[in-house]
């Protein structure tokens, strides 16, 4: 196990700041978002430090990263989030280990998660993750097809659809990364309206997060603001 580290994470206190003032403005409970400590390229040390402040959900991006954060955190209560591009001979470890997976995008990943679901666990939460402006680079279902899907993904056994998520372009103004968040809250809600009600909105990162709550984002996914910048890669 992890020795705890000594030092505060001013990280953490700096970003729920932030969160709370957003929540505010935007006449909503504070409580109402759920912050996501992305763990991607980042020490278990300031991990660490991190949970034994208060952190309570953590993002991974790969499973052999996560897979080593989950031996240095042995013991430590966490809500363990998948959140990167899942590749289908790697669906078993994730349906046996993450609370969440905000990364289906297309119904053969979200069969593999749920037939290898164990069943002594509670069904796993998943979001559908969009791609909502057509970026070649990016992972996620198409808009027009997001209804097909939400509708089978919600029909397996051993999964909980709970709403969408999204990467949408980078924007530097906040009118414009308030137009993509605000799309990504009407498409769940069209799905609300034909018959499939979703309460969560993974959107928002270090860049974005303030407007991603105006728009109405549940789960925010934030690395470099809450830990720092990620160390350079080892070589």
């Amino acid at each position: 196990m992890l020795t705890a580290p000594q030092n505060p994470s001013p990280g953490l206190a700096r970003v729920r700041e932030r969160i709370a003032r957003a929540a505010r403005e935007a006449c909503r409970d504070p409580a109402s978002v759920t912050l996501i400590g992305v763990a991607k390229s980042q020490p278990a040390a300031s991990i660490a430090r991190a949970i034994d402040d208060g952190l309570a959900d953590l993002g991974e991006n790969y499973l052999q990263e996560a897979e080593a954060h989950a031996r240095a955190l042995a013991g430590r209560p966490l809500r363990w989030h998948f959140i990167g591009a899942l590749q289908s001979n790697k669906t078993r470890p994730v349906a046996e280990r993450f609370d969440w997976v905000h990364t289906v995008d297309r119904l053969k990943i979200a069969e593999r998660l749920s037939a290898q679901r164990p069943a002594q666990l509670p069904p796993l939460a998943v979001c559908i993750q969009v791609n909502l402006a057509g970026e070649a680079s990016k992972a996620g279902v198409q808009p027009d097809q997001l209804p097909a899907l939400a509708r089978a993904v919600a029909a397996l056994p051993r999964l909980a659809l709970r709403g969408l998520m999204a990467l949408p372009p980078e924007e530097t103004e906040i009118a414009r990364q308030r137009h993509w968040f605000r799309e990504l809250r009407r498409l769940r809600d069209a799905l609300a309206q034909d018959g499939l009600s979703l309460d969560a909105l993974s959107m928002g990162m270090s860049g974005d997060f303030e407007a991603a709550i105006a728009e109405g984002a549940t789960h925010l996914r934030i690395g470099s603001a809450l830990f720092g910048p990620r160390p350079p890669p080892v070589r």
